[in-house]
């Protein structure tokens, strides 16, 4: 059976790549040099670039090339006489000879869009198994990961405890609310979270910046009637508003909003970012929705404003639509947590009987995606031995 084959093309400035299997790429000399893997080009200890962009000559192009016996391709680049080996899989995974032209508010394929459909499959964990076992805790950072939210049963219900979860993965993100915060009843709140009203979705601190991208919030006492809490994918709702009105989304994603928070005495905390944060490539980044912080709206041509309030307005009305959201509520020693930068998340009203005494804090998401990404390196790894 063929291994494949590498043709050279433009007199070395590129090669096509024909793995065994028909599968066929295209890649540039200066790319392939730029990223090649050797200990002269990336440390062994941590993968880190040791060259610069300058290091590596302008005129470079690819002088031999080969398939290896395990289908990994060996190049020669010329004019430093440079060589280096990449496995199949590596280039395989990074091939960007293809159509990059996604649309606006495309998603990679980790990402579950949901509605109420979720329901009856909400994701959840045990923190005793995740605490315990690495497996456990894959499947539920990777649950967060595809839906933006998760629950998590037999978390301890003593003041705190929400914290030493945030450090399974990450760090605790510490801010003018402190390491964490209580969210009950107040006589006199300096944020409506602490009343006993109904909040309308909402992803939490979009004054911030940077936001915090995660949000913790872990039930100690709930014997109130009411008090559900329900949680609504951002990312669902701007799809359907892009399918409805690609204007109103475009008006959304290309001007931006502005938020701010005073609650408390020597706190002015601004920002300015659009309500649905695009990438350069239309990847949709994130979802930022908090009425009670929104601040005037002033970066918005006067010919389009009223078709942004109109946006706005529909952006609203699909989040508060029944058919997206989910709702459960939480028991003591039940935690859930959201991707602050895609799933709002809601409290239903409840009664003045009883109590309701919940604990969040914040953390990052970047701290959970590396755990994660290391724990499925490690599946990958003893998988193959």
């Amino acid at each position: 059976m063929s291994r494949g084959h590498v043709d050279i093309l433009d007199a070395g400035k590129a090669a096509k790549i024909t793995w065994a299997d028909g599968q066929t790429a295209r890649f540039h000399a200066i790319w392939l040099r730029d990223n090649a893997l050797d200990p002269k080009t990336r440390s062994a200890g941590n993968g880190q670039r040791l060259i610069t962009i300058l290091d590596i000559s302008p005129e470079t192009t690819i002088r031999a090339a080969s398939v290896g016996q395990d289908g990994s391709i060996h190049v020669t680049f010329a004019p430093d006489g440079h060589e280096t080996t990449f496995p199949a899989e590596w280039l395989r995974a990074r091939i960007y000879d293809r159509d990059l032209e996604a649309g606006e508010g495309w998603l990679p394929p980790e990402i579950t869009r949901w509605d109420d459909g979720l329901q009856n499959a909400v994701p959840v964990g045990s923190y005793n198994a995740v605490r315990q076992q690495p497996a456990a805790l894959r499947d539920w950072l990777a649950s967060v990961r595809r839906y933006g939210f998760a629950v998590l049963t037999d978390v301890p219900t003593t003041s705190g405890s929400l914290c030493d979860v945030a450090e399974l993965f990450g760090y605790v993100r510490e801010t003018n609310y402190g390491r964490w915060f209580e969210v009950r009843a107040e006589v006199n709140p300096t944020n409506l979270a602490y009343t006993n009203l109904g909040l309308q979705a909402h992803t939490d601190n979009p004054y911030r910046d940077p936001v915090p991208t995660l949000q913790l919030l872990s039930c100690l006492e709930n014997t109130v009637d009411g008090g559900e809490s329900m949680v609504v994918d951002g990312f669902m709702v701007a799809e359907r508003l892009r399918q409805e009105n690609p204007r109103g989304f475009a008006l959304l994603a290309n001007c931006p909003a502005r938020f701010e928070y005073a609650g408390s005495s020597g706190v002015r905390l601004r920002s300015k970012r659009p309500f649905i944060e695009l990438g350069p490539d239309g990847e949709l980044i994130a979802i930022r929705f908090n009425n009670r912080s929104a601040a005037p709206i002033v970066d918005v041509p006067f010919d389009d404003m009223a078709d942004y309030y109109a946006a706005y307005r529909r952006f609203a009305e699909i989040l508060e639509d029944p058919k997206m959201e989910v709702t459960f509520k939480l028991s003591p020693g039940e935690l859930f947590i959201v991707d602050n930068t895609r799933v709002m998340h809601a409290r239903k009203s409840f009664s003045g009987s009883g109590n309701r005494w919940l604990q969040g804090c914040y953390a990052d998401k970047d701290g959970l995606l590396s755990t994660l990404a290391a724990l499925e390196e490690t599946t990958l790894r003893e998988a193959a031995e």
